[in-house]
């Protein structure tokens, strides 16, 4: 399952977006689940995509352009400064609060710019089953609880996903719907996503000085974790993504 797939199946379908809505998107970042949400609402439709890097939402604006999507208005911005004229039938997010000081005052912020009965839906991280699935694989389990502590140290919420349930209700919202999905593969094409995590977050694990000493040599470790993997004849675990929605009420 591709990640588009992943936020198609446990949010935006779900949730009761639907063709027509006006949608707020939090932390956009390079437009992914714009896009998709833009796909979802038609040119009936409005997806609003707030990102607070210019760069990013520079990109964002040339995928979206490339792709013939005209139904999206990126928006450089906070979402603590951002304000529409209208309200919106439904506001989503995804892999955005794990890594905001306050989600609470994130999510409350977005959730005003809701109409009552719309749709309020994010999807976060859990990272505790992929760290119990891979406990059998020395190699493995060493890597991916490498990421997982750099995370935690540098003040990720490695666990949002699962804290979505009282965020909501924080916020004043009711309480959501919620549903974990966790892909499991095999293959090298799937398994290269902890060695690739890993050198996008390699600056951060040696500003931290974590010892990287049990993964080897990064030239290999890719190969090495497909070998562990193989002669297991088992299959590792994707992060786990826990989506929850419910409905504003009025």
């Amino acid at each position: 399952m591709s990640e588009t797939d992943a936020i198609k199946s446990n949010v935006s379908r779900p949730s009761g977006i639907a063709l027509g809505h006006r949608v707020l998107e939090l932390g956009s970042g390079v437009g992914d689940v714009a896009m998709l949400v833009a796909s979802i609402v038609g040119r009936s439709g409005e997806v609003v995509a707030i990102e607070r890097d210019a760069r990013t939402i520079s990109r964002a604006r040339a995928r979206a352009a490339e792709a013939g999507l005209h139904n999206i208005n990126f928006v450089q911005t906070d979402i603590a400064e951002y304000s529409a004229d209208s309200s919106f039938d439904a506001a989503v997010g995804r892999c955005i609060l794990q890594f905001l000081p306050d989600p609470v005052a994130a999510l409350r912020s977005v959730a005003k710019q809701v109409r009552p009965d719309g749709i309020v839906a994010f999807q976060e991280v859990s990272w505790a089953p992929c760290i119990s699935l891979s406990a059998h694989l020395p190699l493995w389990s060493a890597a991916v609880s490498l990421v997982h502590e750099a995370g935690i140290r540098s003040g990720v919420n490695m666990e949002m996903g699962p804290a979505l349930h009282n965020v909501f209700q924080e916020v004043g919202l009711p309480a959501p719907r919620m549903r974990l999905e966790m892909e499991l593969r095999r293959d090298p094409d799937f398994t290269r996503w902890v060695s690739d995590l890993l050198r996008s977050v390699l600056p951060q694990i040696q500003k931290l000085n974590f010892s990287q000493a049990t993964l080897g040599d990064f030239d290999t470790l890719q190969k090495r974790l497909q070998d562990e993997v193989a002669i297991s004849n088992t299959v590792v675990p994707w992060i786990g993504l826990v989506a929850a929605w419910c409905r504003k009420t009025p």
